[in-house]
């Protein structure tokens, strides 16, 4: 399935939905970043028709907690609530995802929900 700039264009809209285009944190390549917006989001976070973008978003912020990525969490952390998704959704989850992937890596993802929600109050 060939590539074009419908699917860069895709993987831009939701980028900007989700406000995940400011890089605040260390960036990485431009191929790698091009494969990002075109692949990831421009092919499979777009297939809306399947998931939603609030589903992707849990299911993505799930698997991060439980893989314990906290550089990748913050940002879908942000990206979630951009979407709307509550933080009381993401602690329940947090918390369902505790007892398979263990309490360390649940207070690690819970602490990070906390500040992420905070700063962002803070700068309203």
């Amino acid at each position: 399935m060939p590539l074009d700039d419908q699917d860069r264009k895709k993987g831009l809209e939701i980028l900007r939905k989700m406000d995940l285009l400011k890089n605040e944190e260390t960036p990485v390549s431009k191929t790698l970043l091009k494969q990002i917006i075109d692949m990831l989001y421009g092919t499979i976070w777009s297939r809306t028709e399947q998931l939603t973008l609030e589903e992707r978003s849990m299911i993505t912020l799930t698997v991060l907690v439980a893989l314990n990525r906290e550089n990748e969490l913050k940002s879908h952390l942000r990206g979630a609530k951009n979407l709307g998704i509550k933080k009381e959704k993401i602690e329940e989850m947090i918390t369902h995802v505790a007892f398979y992937s263990g309490f360390p890596t649940a207070v690690s993802a819970s602490q990070l929900l906390n500040r992420v929600w905070d700063s962002d109050e803070n700068k309203q």
